[in-house]
């Protein structure tokens, strides 16, 4: 008897405990971001202070992803949304979300950022409704959060929204940001040596053209195998296998959302390694630095091995 009410009075306290627990968790208010990247520029500035949720889930894309009931629950729980700026999520989704959150606060954290213009057209059919999105000629390149310098100005946009949403904290925000900062000079100092390297390419392949703005900060060439948002054609390809062998080009990049075999066709054909990448990755700094590492060694098949 006296075994069995230990017993309960363990239960009970365990109990309190997780719900203690829950309750801070859930006293804590939260912001919501868009994509993965962004939560770790967010969750660097916010340390304890936010819960950081993104909309759009590890291994989906964020050019056709629609939200799940969910997470329209916990939007409507937020204080913030920290938008990522051009890409397909925000284009179909943004206004509608906004219109049953009237109370959200909305902060553009690409604002200041010398955007490229995607001269490609892109459209994604989605199964519920027939919202489709194009981000065609005069259109604005979406994936600017691949790029230390865009980084750098996505860091200081969420620094200034957490500051407004909590002033008193703003010291607090202004350390963490500094120390963001320092991560992502840093990255992009790592970045630059592996790229002085005597055999580093200067051209690459990449199924889905997502580092536009990597390819500009460093001097390098994008070539998409993705032609106009569609699967690329006999001739496409064929001009490809030509680009690569007179531009000594060894290395394929792919993304773990797209099928990569054309670009096996292609690393078939000319030698070249074929590098799984993850621009949408949570751990941003070491997905950069693991680009130009592969791109420092440009030689072929080895890299797969």
């Amino acid at each position: 008897m006296v075994r069995r009410v230990l017993l309960m009075m363990i239960a009970v306290v365990l109990i309190c405990s997780c719900q203690n627990k829950n309750k801070s968790g859930e006293d804590k208010p939260v912001i919501m971001v868009t994509i993965e990247p962004q939560r770790y520029f967010a969750e660097a500035i916010a340390g304890d202070k936010f819960n950081v949720m993104a909309i759009v889930p590890k291994g989906s894309s964020p050019e056709s992803y629609d939200p799940t009931p969910q997470q329209l629950i916990s939007l409507k729980n937020s204080q913030a949304y920290l938008r990522i700026g051009y890409i397909g999520f925000e284009q179909v989704w943004l206004d509608r979300l906004l219109e049953n959150t009237p109370h959200l606060q909305v902060f553009d954290t690409s604002k200041d950022i010398d955007v490229m213009i995607d001269t490609s057209e892109h459209e994604h059919n989605h199964e519920q409704g027939e919202h489709n999105h194009k981000c065609g000629v005069g259109g604005i390149e979406p994936h600017v959060w691949n790029s230390p310098n865009n980084a750098l100005v996505i860091a200081r946009n969420t620094y200034r929204a957490l500051s407004q949403l909590d002033k008193e904290n703003e010291p607090y925000y202004f350390a963490r940001y500094d120390s963001l900062c320092q991560t992502i000079a840093q990255t992009d100092s790592i970045i630059r040596k592996e790229l002085s390297k005597p055999n580093a390419a200067e051209s690459f392949i990449i199924y889905h053209p997502a580092l536009s703005y990597f390819a500009r900060d460093y001097g390098l060439q994008q070539v998409s195998i993705e032609l106009n948002g569609k699967e690329p054609s006999p001739t496409h390809l064929k001009e490809l296998v030509d680009f690569c062998e007179a531009n000594n080009v060894h290395t394929i990049f792919v993304q773990p959302e797209f099928d990569k075999r054309n670009a096996q066709l292609i690393a078939n054909e000319i030698g070249a390694a074929i590098i799984t990448i993850n621009p949408l990755s949570y751990d941003w700094n070491n997905e950069m630095i693991a680009v130009a590492k592969a791109l420092a060694k440009n030689k072929g098949k080895e890299l797969n091995e």
